[in-house]
């Protein structure tokens, strides 16, 4: 007899340590957020986009949940966010509309998604598929991100420009805002993942041996 959940497709490494069941689902989606909402509070404040710990947060959470689980802890999280929560960087929360990280965290779903997607067909079983997947999800919140901060850096005035980036060009705004602070950041996220879910993997398995539990590939 099938049991209700959320989850589809092959196992996650969340699958491996917690049963798959629709109260599960819900508690994990709701940790995946609460991790997002603590990673979001370890922050240095620059402008127009902070860095935080949030980004591994999302793509760690999408590999462990796989992709509809760790999507919806970022619906969820948004939302807790939109509705006067501070779970956004720096106790922030309210309406993404005009925010400058307001692209960041609508991608956020879809990196959790395609993360997840990758998950499920092992990705993150090998150091380089692992540092890839990373990667790839970087890139899906830099595609919703980017745009998302280059429209609202046209609504400031030229002045605000100059004084944080030297130029009046948003393009240019944009790229010095939106991605050179986060270049190296990304990186060292990428490799650290790469480095802790292959061994997490290998610890699933090993205890999987020693208690006779099937591994399931």
């Amino acid at each position: 007899m099938s049991t209700l959940t959320l989850a589809y497709g092959r196992p996650t490494l969340a699958d491996r340590v917690f049963a798959r069941g629709l109260l599960m689902d819900v508690v994990l989606i709701a940790a995946g957020a609460g991790l997002t909402a603590i990673a979001a509070q370890l922050i240095i404040p620059i402008w127009p986009v902070p860095i935080t710990g949030q980004t591994f947060a999302v793509l760690l959470v999408g590999t462990v949940l796989g992709p509809v689980r760790g999507a919806l802890a970022m619906v969820l999280y948004a939302v807790l966010g939109i509705v006067g929560l501070p779970v956004f960087a720096g106790g922030g929360s309210g309406s993404i509309w005009n925010s400058t990280s307001g692209g960041f965290i609508v991608g956020f779903i879809f990196a959790a998604a395609l993360v997840g997607w990758l998950a499920q067909r092992e990705w993150d079983h090998k150091i380089v598929r692992t540092f890839v997947s990373f990667v790839a999800g970087t890139v899906v919140m830099y595609l919703f991100g980017l745009p998302w901060l280059y429209v609202v850096l046209t609504t400031f005035p030229d002045a605000v420009l100059v004084k944080f980036f030297g130029t009046t060009n948003e393009l240019q705004a944009t790229f010095a805002g939106g991605i050179v602070p986060f270049l190296l950041g990304d990186v060292l996220k990428a490799i650290v993942a790469a480095a802790i879910l292959p061994i997490a993997w290998r610890g699933v398995r090993s205890a999987d041996k020693s208690t006779g539990r099937d591994a399931e590939a």
